[in-house]
This record gives structure tokens, C-alpha cells and sequence, in this order.
């Protein structure tokens, strides 16, 4: 039995003529799958620690390898994914994280090589998908909806890591970190199938496809992929998603290690609170979709979020607050701020005029994104070990939505000038 072909074509381009959620949303749990992959690792690395003998500094690089080959090769990849086609490339990128993961329940306590070159292939993984997932979802997607359905697909990050962090608690206890792994790898194998199952809807995303600005016999070539990046918006609105990663993982990072060494919550609350705030980005990222689904203008929204994350960032670092009003305010910070992955990701709706572009936008974004999570938590650790104060890593983060905001308003003000990426 097969899927059930789409309806013919009738878009010029060979785009889809209506939406179809299913392969959207398809796209985006293969997005989640590989998401997982971030959010199994904080909680259980205290097990991890205990059974293999990791140090402090052996342990951070665990958690970090996943992202060591995305601050370097991510615009790289977007580039690839464009000749190898995003169907392939997406399925290339749920084999390898798959894979990684069950090669890992191999580890034993001398074996932080092997760890760590599984931790490395599940980045590589990670990043496959990360930037060609977006090019499925525009080929299933219809002209109207394709800003809202690339805002949708935004989610798959806080999503994956959430959903990893919720299961944590019901499984480390009982079975060990690797029922988690193990699990992880099961459902990155039945992503895999399920994008399979839907590969007619994501047709027009193989490489060489026509879409819009193309003819079918004058496929995209370097140049033209290339051509995209030579417009300022996608380096500017890269550069605001990277200043709230920034903002953002000093959240996720920090947050555990106050309840734990601050407040002494058990590992269970420490991981439902840390999952709540991280989830609450997912209606953020949907909320952002429906904005610019509206017209309103990405820069706009960026120029407000970062001024919302900014001053939820000092509230929640603040030490002279209660308890629950910190919270509030760091679960505040992760809604508001979820509304700029969805601006940022889905600009390539309107910025680019080739699945091949859509690649490249998309990893020009997750480069951005990463060095900012790069810079930022070792940022704020220095900060915080330099002056002993938790209130420090506030600062660091609203001066970062203090960039952000600037940038926003140039951002906006290039859209109100030439009308673009509206």
C-alpha cells in the first residue's frame, strides 16, 4: 500500500496548490526526533557521571559536542542540502542520529571516546535535519500558509528537548540514561518512516526542483543559491535569533543548576520546572506565526520580543524577588521569546525563490543561532565566577536584547523602506 498521491499540480513553479498538514506536520516531528537529542542530555548526566567516571569538564563536553559541528558548518550544510535534496538529506540526518544512539548503549566506563564521537554524529544528525526540515515543509505547504507552516516547524527545538526532559525523570530512576537513549532512537526511526510515507508531498524540495522563480529547465545553480545571501536581512535577522539563543540557554542551562544548588529541589522538579519554561516557547513560536501570518513586521516583532526577553531576563536573575515572580518571569522570557525563531525561520518563505535557497537561509539561521549559544553560556559562567553573583548573567542577557532590540529596529525599518520579507 502506498501514500496517496497529491493533487496535480497547478501553482506555477510546481508549488502545492493547498496545504498539506500532514506532511507539515511530518517534517516537524522529524524536527522534534532530532530535538530529543539536546534535551536528553542535561538531566542525565548526573548518571552518566556516576557509571562512567566523568569529570566536570568531561561531562560539559558531552553536553556541547552535539553542538561543536553546527557553529562551524551549518550555513555548510543548508549548502549541501540544496545538491543532495532535502528529503534525502532530512533522512540521512534520522539514520545518523539513530544510529549514534544505539552505537552509545555500547559506552562502557573507559569509553568517553566512543561518548563523544556519538555525541558528534548525533550533531551532524541534528544539523541535517535542522536545515533541510524547512524545505519539506515549504513544499507542503501552500503560498498562504507557508509563513505560518514554517513557524509551526520552529517549535520542533523546545518541543524535542521538552518532550526528552519530561521522560527523563520516568525513566532515569528505573532503567538508566540508556531506556533514554535507546527510546530517542526509536523515535528518530519512526520519523524516518513517517517522512517516507509522505515523500510525494515533498517532491518539489529534491534537488534541482523548480519552484517559484524557476523553470524546470533552468535549475538552480551556486550562484543563484548563493544570491540570496547577498541581501542584508538574512544576516541581520541570523544575528537577532543568535542574540536570543544567547538569552534563551542561559535559561536552560542555569535554571537546573539554581534550583539544584540553590533551592535543593529533587531532580524531579528540577526537571518539571526546566521542562515548563522550555515548552513555553512552543506557544510562543506558534503565536510569532500567527503575527507574521498577519502581516505584522518581523522586525517589529523582533525589536518588542528582545525588549520583553530583556527585562524578564533581569527579573528572573534578580535576587531581591520571591521565588515564584522569578519563576513567572524566566517562563515569561521563553514565551515572548519564542516568537523570534518563528519570525526568523519563516523570512525564507519570502527571501527565497528556490528550495536551495530555502536550504541556505535556513542554515545561515542555525549558524547564528548556535554561535550564540556557544558565546553566550560560557559568557555568563565567566561572568558569574568572576563576580559571585547570579545577577550577573541578567546583565549579560539583556545586554544581548539590548543588541537585539537595535537590531530589530534596523530590521523593521529595511522592511518599511523596500517592503521586504513581510
Amino acid at each position: 500500500m502506498t501514500p496517496a498521491a497529491p493533487p496535480a499540480l497547478s501553482q506555477p513553479g510546481g508549488l502545492a496548490p493547498r496545504t498539506h498538514w500532514p506532511a507539515v506536520l511530518v517534517a516537524v516531528a522529524c524536527g522534534v526526533a532530532v530535538g530529543m537529542n539536546v534535551g536528553k542530555v542535561p538531566l542525565a548526566l548526573p548518571a552518566l557521571r556516576a557509571e562512567l567516571g566523568l569529570s566536570l569538564v568531561q561531562a560539559g563536553w558531552v553536553s556541547s559536542m552535539l553542538n561543536t559541528l553546527a557553529v562551524v558548518a551549518a550555513l555548510g550544510f543548508g549548502l549541501a542540502a540544496g545538491h543532495i535534496g532535502a528529503l534525502r538529506m532530512v533522512l540521512a540526518g534520522l539514520g545518523l542520529s539513530a544510529t549514534a544512539s544505539l552505537l552509545a548503549l555500547r559506552v562502557q566506563p573507559d569509553g568517553l571516546g566512543l561518548l563523544l564521537a556519538t555525541r558528534f554524529v548525533e550533531g551532524a544528525g541534528f544539523l541535517a535535519v535542522a536545515v533541510a526540515g524547512p524545505a519539506l515543509v515549504s513544499a507542503a505547504a501552500a503560498a498562504a500558509d507557508r509563513r505560518f507552516a514554517l513557524s509551526v516547524w520552529s517549535t520542533y527545538m523546545p518541543a524535542g528537548a521538552g518532550l526528552a526532559m519530561a521522560l527523563s525523570p520516568l525513566l532515569l530512576p528505573t532503567t538508566g540514561w540508556r531506556s533514554l537513549w535507546a527510546l530517542t532512537s526509536a523515535v528518530l526511526v519512526a520519523a524516518a518512516v513517517a517522512a517516507w510515507w509522505q515523500r510525494r508531498w515533498y517532491a518539489s524540495a529534491a534537488a534541482g526542483s523548480p519552484t517559484s522563480g524557476q523553470t524546470s529547465g533552468h535549475p538552480a545553480t551556486p550562484v543563484a543559491t548563493l544570491a540570496v545571501l547577498r541581501q542584508p536581512l538574512p544576516w541581520l535577522l541570523s544575528l537577532g535569533f543568535g542574540l536570543w539563543a544567547t538569552q534563551h540557554f542561559a535559561l536552560i542551562v542555569w535554571l537546573p543548576t539554581m534550583l539544584k544548588e540553590q533551592r535543593g529541589l529533587s531532580t524531579g522538579w528540577v526537571a518539571l520546572l526546566t521542562c515548563v519554561m522550555l515548552l513555553a516557547c512552543v506557544p510562543g513560536n506558534l503565536l510569532g506565526g500567527a503575527l507574521v501570518q498577519r502581516g505584522m513586521a518581523r522586525g517589529r516583532l523582533l525589536a518588542l520580543a528582545h525588549t520583553a526577553t530583556g527585562l524578564c531576563s533581569l527579573a528572573f536573575f534578580l535576587h531581591g524577588l520571591p521565588d515564584g515572580p522569578r519563576y513567572a518571569a524566566c517562563v515569561a522570557c521563553s514565551f515572548v521569546g519564542g516568537v523570534i525563531p518563528a519570525a526568523v525561520m519563516s523570512s525564507s518563505a519570502v527571501l527565497a525563490r528556490s528550495p536551495r535557497q530555502i536550504n541556505a537561509l535556513q542554515g545561515l539561521f542555525m549558524q547564528g543561532s548556535q554561535l550564540g549559544q556557544f558565546a553566550g553560556t560560557p559568557l555568563i559562567a565567566a561572568m558569574v565566577a568572576a563576580s559571585g553573583r547570579w545577577s550577573s548573567a541578567g546583565w549579560v542577557s539583556a545586554s544581548a536584547a539590548l543588541v537585539g532590540v537595535v537590531l530589530g529596529l534596523v530590521v523593521w525599518r529595511i522592511e518599511r523602506s523596500d517592503g521586504a520579507a513581510r
